[in-house]
């Protein structure tokens, strides 16, 4: 019979398990970041289509559903927009800071299952909007032109706007399946 005696070093044992949780932990981080980048790669080189007729012709009505994808749309592929008319109907939105004939035509988009809502929309300009409250209803139309709002953005240059009811379904959705909060709401 043999009789072997160990000593373990606690040291040397706690260096040796520390490494390994370390080692393990970068193979985690390496395998989310490739997944990752993965991800926003092939995002990038997909090709964004909704079911809108914007480019198609110069005059578009676009409704609750398709809100969303088209305003997604117009913001990633500006050029291709550039003097293209819509008409759609949506809510003054004022805010401070824009210039008087300015504002947002908004939707509230639901973000989540407990119904958290962000307000998303155009910058409209209009020399008229003070004949407008903030937050009425209004329907217009309006035509796409590049703006600048601490970047290149789109502006809808209005053309005709009137006052609109309520929509029975006043919320909007995120586009498609590829809406990645950016923020959080607590």
């Amino acid at each position: 019979m043999r009789i072997y005696n160990f000593k373990v070093n606690k040291t040397k044992l706690a260096k040796i398990l520390l490494f390994v949780f370390i080692l393990i932990c970068l193979v985690i981080l390496i395998f989310s970041f490739s997944n990752l980048f993965t991800k926003v790669k092939n995002y990038k080189t997909e090709e964004f289509t909704i079911n809108d007729t914007v480019l198609a012709s110069d005059s578009n009505e676009i409704s609750s559903s398709q809100y969303t994808n088209v305003l997604k749309s117009v913001h990633e592929n500006l050029d291709d927009y550039i003097g293209k008319e819509i008409t759609f109907t949506g809510y003054v939105y004022k805010i401070d800071y824009l210039q008087k004939n300015q504002f947002v035509i908004a939707r509230n988009m639901i973000i989540n299952e407990a119904s958290q809502t962000v307000v998303v929309g155009f910058l409209c300009e209009y020399n008229e909007i003070s004949n407008f409250e903030n937050l009425s209803w209004v329907k217009l139309t309006g035509t796409i032109k590049e703006g600048d709002l601490n970047g290149k953005i789109p502006v809808l240059e209005i053309t005709h706007i009137e006052k609109a009811s309520k929509p029975d379904d006043e919320f909007v959705y995120p586009p498609e399946d590829t809406y990645v909060p950016t923020s959080n709401i607590y």
